[in-house]
């Protein structure tokens, strides 16, 4: 009897016990407040592991990234003509410590790196400006001036380069420039360089791979609004630069916030082989669209015994789907075309350059770099479709696909970018689509729909936090997310919810190698907490460019995007446009917008005799252009009909992502 009573009172005991240690947790986790936390024991506890994981003693990398530096100013802030800041070295002056517990190692130790900028020589007569925005410039001498690679996506930014190699290596004519491919960090500064005049004259060539002004427009226009908006996102242009804000995104320290220019190509490389002489250099490239871009090339110059590699390979594994939102990737034709590369060049190299990052010097370690970098994408294309065939959906093989542990530990491939998780959703969507078979999912309820019905089943909100809070104390941080986000898309006022989803979303950050993905996580909190940022400085600031050079074929596709087909489902006419550039039959059927090119139609209902400008003012629903530059026969009603139905979609651009 006595010793059922001891049982009796240490079980009560240890009950009491337990009751106000939980409550003392849940009282501390209680305290849902809109300010930024500090690393918990499970974050501090995971981002050591890292170091278990890595060889942090391997300095190659940094060898590599301070090699040939010519120059670097003490401090770098650049600002634009109004005073704007658009890049700045000088907020990561923080850096030269040991990672924080608010930050990953491996990112940290990646943010060192690409915090080191400057001038920079790859070998003789090849030179690159590294630092001064999110991508590199690269400056090659020709007989009587430079070649210039990648002129970065800020106009302030590469003038600032510019500056930095005129000051240093002398003042010579810009006599070409070469966009790699077609992404914005890789021409939007080209108007720091040459002007559109010094190209129009025929005193600077513009090269670029075979559909390359296509791809430039239909990236950057086409969806431009929502991939702006989710690239403030990736990007943590949002975020202060800290040991609890934005590091680097793994192919820089982020996004410049400057002005973006375009000068269209003046000769397209339509084929691998193609060889050109460019101011006394001879440039021999290698087409390889549909890897890293739709539109991309490397290329060889065979005097330097050096190898561009664009975009291709980047000292990190990249995206083959990026967050920002874009065109999924091939990893079969990207492994393939390094490989490619390889068999072209490999044996000849002795230096592999590149837009991002910072080139590896010697054949041997340029052909383990390149071999190793084709591997990983290889891999994440074939073992993710070995999964698919098994039956496998795309969330569950982004929780089972890993590298081997050999590629996992190379630090030129590590997930600072892209990562294998997302990366194989990418070639789950590449080959299979959106739909993972499960009929339940053919029409799935809206967000808010679904998360309002499971909150009605809940039925007590207040439970949920509570049971949040305490899986928060566990470190169950996914999960804390994913049900309190819940929450808010069925009651976006639920305080509390949106307080302790920022406070998991949080901690993900921390915890995250990926920067795009540190920067996401730490963008939705800090909305979570402030609401949506609407602050215009925390973007870069385009200047039109790419859309002035809009052929009428794109100007009107973007118009058939544009027109929102359910204020005039009842619209239907047919209208000849004469253009200068040809002429074109729009058919405008219950509201949707079709094209005929080189054609006119004998009864259409109105004919507009026009140039591009008319047809771009009735895109931006200018009416006062429209009545200038466009000359109307027959009925005008149907372009006022029309126009009333464009939809001006700057007024979207802040559109809530984290919230409903």
């Amino acid at each position: 009897m006595k010793r059922k009573k001891v049982i009796a009172l240490i079980t009560a005991a240890l009950t009491f016990t337990m009751t106000i240690c939980g409550s003392l947790t849940a009282a501390a986790a209680s305290e849902l407040t809109a300010e930024s936390k500090p690393a918990t024991q499970y974050t501090i506890d995971a981002n050591q592991e890292v170091y278990a994981l890595l060889d942090f003693e391997d300095t190659a990398e940094f060898e590599n990234a301070t090699k040939g530096q010519i120059a670097s100013p003490d401090t770098l802030d650049i600002y634009d003509e109004n005073g704007k800041l658009v890049w700045s070295q000088t907020a990561y002056a923080f850096l030269d410590q040991d990672a924080p517990d608010t930050a990953n190692p491996s990112l940290w130790r990646d943010t060192q790196l690409n915090h080191i900028y400057g001038l920079f020589e790859v070998t003789d007569g090849i030179y690159q400006v590294r630092g001064y925005d999110m991508s590199n410039i690269t400056f090659i001498k020709g007989d009587t001036g430079w070649i210039v690679v990648d002129p970065l996506m800020s106009v302030e930014c590469a003038q600032a380069a510019l500056a930095l190699v005129e000051e240093n290596l002398g003042t010579f004519p810009v006599k070409a420039v070469i966009y790699s491919h077609s992404h914005v960090d890789h021409f939007g500064g080209v108007k720091g360089i040459v002007s559109e005049e010094e190209v129009q004259a025929g005193n600077v060539q513009v090269i670029a791979p075979e559909g390359f002004e296509k791809h430039a427009v239909s990236e950057n226009i086409y969806a431009g609004t929502a991939m702006g908006r989710r690239a403030s996102y990736q990007y943590g242009t949002m975020l202060e630069g800290g040991e609890t804000g934005s590091l680097a995104i793994g192919i820089g320290m982020g996004q410049s916030k400057g002005r973006t220019s375009y000068i269209s190509p003046t000769l397209e490389i339509t084929q691998t082989g193609e060889k050109h002489t460019i101011d006394g250099v001879e440039i021999e490239f290698q087409l390889t669209p549909g890897t890293e871009a739709p539109a991309e090339m490397n290329f060889w110059i065979g005097s330097k015994n050096a190898l561009w590699m664009a975009e291709n390979c980047t000292g990190t594994l990249h995206n083959l789907y990026t967050l920002r939102g874009a065109q999924v990737r091939d990893g079969n034709a990207w492994a393939e075309y390094i490989m490619e590369s390889l068999a072209l060049y490999g044996d000849k190299a002795d230096v592999v350059f590149q837009s991002h990052n910072w080139p590896h010097w010697g054949n041997d370690t340029i052909q383990e770099y390149m071999t190793n970098t084709a591997a990983v994408y290889k891999f994440i294309n074939d073992q993710t479709l070995l999964y698919i065939n098994e039956g496998y959906t795309e969330t569950e093989i982004a929780n089972m696909i890993q590298l081997p542990e050999e590629l996992e530990k190379v630090w030129y491939t590590r997930q600072y970018y892209g990562t294998v998780s997302h990366n194989s959703k990418a070639v789950y969507e590449k080959y299979m689509g959106w739909y993972d078979g499960n009929p339940v999912h053919l029409a799935e309820l809206t967000p808010s729909d679904y998360a309002q019905k499971l909150v009605e089943y809940f039925g007590d909100t207040d439970a949920v936090l509570e049971k949040a809070k305490e899986d928060f104390a566990k470190g169950e941080y996914q999960w804390v997310a994913q049900i309190t986000n819940t929450l808010v898309f069925a009651d976006p006022e639920n305080t509390d919810a949106r307080y302790l989803c920022a406070d998991a979303l949080e901690q993900l950050g921390y915890q995250a190698e990926s920067g795009p993905w540190r920067s996401a996580y730490l963008c939705a909190a800090q909305e979570l907490r402030n609401g949506t940022n609407t602050d215009d400085a925390t973007r870069s600031s385009g200047n039109g460019d790419v859309f002035l050079h809009m052929t009428p074929d794109m100007i009107l596709d973007y118009l058939g995007i544009f027109v929102d087909t359910t204020k005039i489902p009842d619209l239907t006419f047919t209208a000849n446009i004469i253009l200068p550039e040809g002429n074109y039959v729009l058919r405008v059927k219950n509201g949707v917008l079709l094209y005929q090119k080189d054609a006119q139609d004998p009864d259409a209902d109105v004919t507009w005799n026009t140039k591009r400008a008319g047809l771009l003012a009735v895109v931006q629903k200018n009416a006062e252009n429209v009545a200038a530059l466009i000359e109307q026969e027959g009925d005008e009603t149907c372009l006022t009909r029309l126009m009333d139905a464009v939809t001006v979609t700057s007024e979207y651009k802040y559109f809530n992502i984290i919230e409903p």
